[in-house]
């Protein structure tokens, strides 16, 4: 049934990513971004799954209080390969080693989704997994890459909308911008949820 709201809700993004910002953009919604300054430590045994739903949770609440009447929006992604959680390399050292690691490799990059509705306090949340399968990479690939784009803030070193296109061999998913960091396909759902409709509620 499609939504009778001519109007989206103050929409908010708990985010600092200028890539997440730039997603969301696209929807043509108005919104704003928050920092939700969240420990993102994974706990003792956690999923690292898990670990992606929880802290998309954690970051929608972490500003939802500063809300009322508002859909605030988290996020979190993490990349599992060899059984293990590859997060943001830092500094160019650390992504040199992950590239050498995840060479020829199929990485699985789990983002989880969250959207919290301050209106009565309901959350929906979802997991979008995308497989992302590395080219072989010589140490001069991996210097030239990171020398054009250091992608230390970004799992797996790689900047799938940037250059890092390059690194990859092959992807399979539902929705490419789940690999950047926000799922949109599954937001235009959750907030179809909420009762906004995305075609009708600029």
């Amino acid at each position: 049934m499609e939504s009778d709201i001519s109007r989206c809700p103050p929409l908010v993004l708990a985010s600092t990513s200028p890539f997440r910002r730039a997603l969301l953009a696209r929807l043509g919604l108005p919104f704003q971004t928050v920092n939700p300054r969240t420990d993102e430590t994974p706990l003792p045994g956690e999923a690292p799954e898990d670990l992606a739903l929880r802290l998309s949770e954690a970051k929608a609440r972490a500003v939802a209080g500063d809300f009322p009447g508002a859909l605030v929006i988290g996020s979190d992604q993490v990349a599992i390969a060899d059984g293990r959680i590859h997060g943001k390399p830092g500094n160019h050292a650390n992504a040199v080693r992950q590239l050498r690691a995840l060479s020829g490799k199929t990485v699985n990059f789990f983002t989880g989704l969250c959207l919290l509705d301050t209106r009565d306090d309901t959350i929906h949340c979802v997991g979008v997994p995308t497989a992302v399968t590395f080219r072989r990479l010589t140490d001069a690939d991996i210097e030239a890459y990171l020398r054009r784009e250091p992608a230390y803030d970004c799992a797996g070193s790689a900047r799938s909308e940037g250059l890092g296109i390059a690194l990859i061999a092959r992807l399979e998913g539902t929705d490419p911008n789940a690999l950047v960091g926000l799922p949109l396909v599954a937001l235009c759902d959750l907030l179809a949820a909420c009762g906004v409709n995305v075609l009708l509620a600029a």
